[in-house]
């Protein structure tokens, strides 16, 4: 059975190419907990946009749990299923006020009580808004640990499981910055441009596939027509 790619590798490596993710620590923790609410099921640009707009005019937890929903819905319109997103952020910033006393919870408990707070919310506040070791999983970064072997699951759920086994609690702040931007640049989910990735030499499935070695012409692996 072939071993997934050194872990610590690879972070540096991807250190090495995209610079520190201490780049992006430290933002405000609501800030953090509403983009992340919007960036659900839409494009990273769409999330930026949206934000931008929600947060020009609700800048904190106390303006936006006052905000009018339907106003709110056309700030963040870009970011898809607005009406839905509306409601939830308008109610986690009421929540923030009444129950955290207007603070953002810092523990995954508090966190994943709010409404709309998955696995993945919660652990990007944690990293980005606290600055706490934890492990935020996207389709990013589901794909690219399984193609370098880390783990073998199904879903990013699963995967923040196996994760937490395999993964060192050291690189926990850097990962996810890492390889959703190795995912977004490189380890594309279609078209991966694996002959410009650094990491490419000890990339289990690349490897696999070089060894294997082209299909031939009427092959078993041979289309059928």
């Amino acid at each position: 059975m072939r071993r997934g790619a050194d872990t610590g590798e690879v972070v540096r490596r991807l250190k090495r190419l995209y610079g520190p993710a201490v780049k992006v620590w430290n933002k405000d923790p609501f800030t953090v907990l509403v983009g992340t609410i919007l960036s659900q099921r839409t494009r990273d640009e769409n999330t930026a946009q949206a934000s931008m707009a929600l947060f020009s005019k609700y800048p904190d937890a106390p303006a936006l749990a006052r905000a009018d929903v339907g106003t709110v819905e056309r700030l963040i319109r870009p970011s898809g299923f607005y009406r839905v997103k509306a409601r939830i952020i308008t109610e986690v910033a009421r929540q923030v006020i009444e129950r955290f006393h207007g603070r953002v919870p810092d523990d995954i408990d508090g966190l994943l009580s709010l409404p709309g707070v998955g696995r993945k919310t919660a652990n990007c506040v944690l990293v980005y808004g606290f600055h706490k070791p934890a492990l935020p999983v996207d389709t990013h970064v589901h794909r690219i640990s399984n193609r370098l072997g880390w783990v073998s699951t199904r879903t990013p759920e699963e995967t923040e499981l196996e994760l937490v086994k395999v993964l060192p609690r050291r690189y926990w702040l850097d990962i996810n910055e890492l390889l959703v931007t190795h995912g977004q640049r490189l380890c594309r989910p279609l078209g991966p441009r694996c002959t410009e990735c650094p990491v490419n030499n000890i990339c289990p499935k690349l490897i696999s596939s070089k060894e294997r070695g082209p299909v031939k012409k009427g092959g078993p692996r041979a289309r059928k027509r």
